[in-house]
């Protein structure tokens, strides 16, 4: 996890590999509400392996010939995982579906309902996760150590880090196009996207990201695999551009910023907020994530900022977790602390030479982000952990937009 450096639970580390194969990382979508089997959308329950969500609605949208906007999830998963999630697409009855088992790869399907409203991002209790540890340091004590640590953390409660799914897992590069938004760098943005080739990837991508480095367009355009289908679409682009005109402009690479879907564009700058959260809660998780001090902006379990506290109840509330500490996703109008973690937010800005104002993005206003107050800590429920013949199985239940990754580094004890 990109800037999570210190541990809050003093267990030693069973050490271990995750994600070895997609079924060793199993998460399910717990939604808000089923949908009820009335209504002119449909739902559509699914397992997918192998493939983000952004991929399996982008390929449902391209065979029905409809815009992605007609497209809903609560949630993006994972794409090195077996996920279980709620898709919808709006105006369309199931007759007028295909089988999308026959049509979409590694994608099953579980379940079709028609509902009044359609799905919306963030309308999701939480999720479920069952992970396997495999190759731990001593099996034989592993399981007690893994126990003990989730014990801990359902008393102080998950610092609430980002995982490496919100920056890239292979390419850790979307964080750092946002910095580029944000100072106005747009050419280096794209740069930083299409090009920028990183060892851990195959040779093909690898090598056409090289071309696009050299300044070869139209030979990285084609040598690019199908699975860079949102850089082949900024590359087309720049290639129209510089065949019409003779050179690439700035309006340019901001059209090419423009031609991806709208939640990956707006992912870029949300990356890079996310990235400096994690220096706040790595700064604050040494003074301690599960207790009230002096200038803290808090909030109650349904994320609305609490103005007055009580300083008789509110370490009481801590401990039951209907109040909870905040850090800032920087933006253009978010507030700080003040007091000690409103030093820390405010010495973290300072480090990167950016102001709040950056976040406006002028010469991209619509990716620009006024930013809000997240919770530094997160609540664990639902944990077990089952022995297995090379490691443990560990389950939980964690809130939305929360990373299973943050729980699992306090059990290994190493960066993941």
């Amino acid at each position: 996890m990109l800037n999570a450096k210190n541990f809050i639970t003093d267990n030693k580390g069973i050490g271990g590999t995750i994600r070895n194969e997609n079924k060793d990382f199993y998460v399910e979508e717990v939604p808000l509400q089923l949908p009820t089997g009335n209504g002119s959308n449909t739902w559509i329950q699914i397992e997918k392996e192998g493939r983000t969500t952004l991929d399996v609605v982008l390929d449902m949208a391209k065979y029905l010939h409809i815009s992605r906007k007609r497209t809903g999830f609560a949630g993006m998963k994972d794409r090195s995982a077996i996920t279980r999630q709620w898709l919808c697409i709006s105006n369309i009855t199931p007759e007028e579906l295909p089988d999308f088992e026959e049509v979409l790869h590694n994608v099953k399907v579980l379940d079709i309902k028609q509902n009044q409203k359609k799905l919306r991002m963030g309308q999701l209790k939480g999720n479920k996760f069952k992970i396997h540890i495999k190759n731990t340091n001593n099996p034989v004590e592993d399981k007690d150590i893994a126990e003990d640590v989730l014990e801990s953390l359902k008393v102080t409660g998950v610092p609430n880090f980002y995982g490496f799914q919100r920056f890239g897992e292979v390419r850790s590069t979307t964080h750092l196009v946002g910095k580029c938004l944000v100072e106005g760098d747009i050419k280096k943005a794209v740069d930083t996207y299409i090009g920028n080739p990183n060892k851990n990837e195959h040779n093909q991508p690898f090598e056409a990201r090289q071309l696009y480095d050299e300044g070869k367009l139209q030979e990285s355009y084609d040598l690019m695999p199908k699975s860079m289908r949102y850089e082949k679409s900024m590359l087309k682009e720049l290639i129209l551009s510089k065949e019409k005109h003779g050179e690439i402009t700035e309006k340019d690479y901001i059209r090419a910023i423009e031609s991806l879907p709208k939640p990956l564009k707006r992912m870029f700058v949300n990356a890079y907020e996310s990235y400096l959260f994690n220096k706040v809660v790595n700064e604050r998780s040494k003074i301690g994530i599960n207790k009230y001090l002096p200038g803290d902006i808090i909030i109650n379990e349904e994320e609305r900022w609490v103005h007055e506290i009580d300083e008789d109840t509110i370490e009481d509330d801590m401990n039951k977790f209907t109040l909870n500490p905040t850090g800032p996703l920087y933006g253009s109008k978010v507030p700080y602390a003040e007091g000690k973690q409103g030093e820390i937010e405010k010495r973290i800005i300072e480090e990167e030479n950016i102001t709040k104002e950056s976040f406006k993005c002028p010469k991209t206003p619509k990716l620009g982000s006024h930013g809000i107050r997240r919770s530094l800590r997160f609540k664990i429920e639902d944990t077990s952990v089952t022995k297995t013949c090379d490691g443990i199985d560990v389950e939980f239940f964690i809130p939305r937009g929360c990373y299973a990754t943050a729980v699992l580094r306090e059990i290994m004890k190493k960066n993941i």
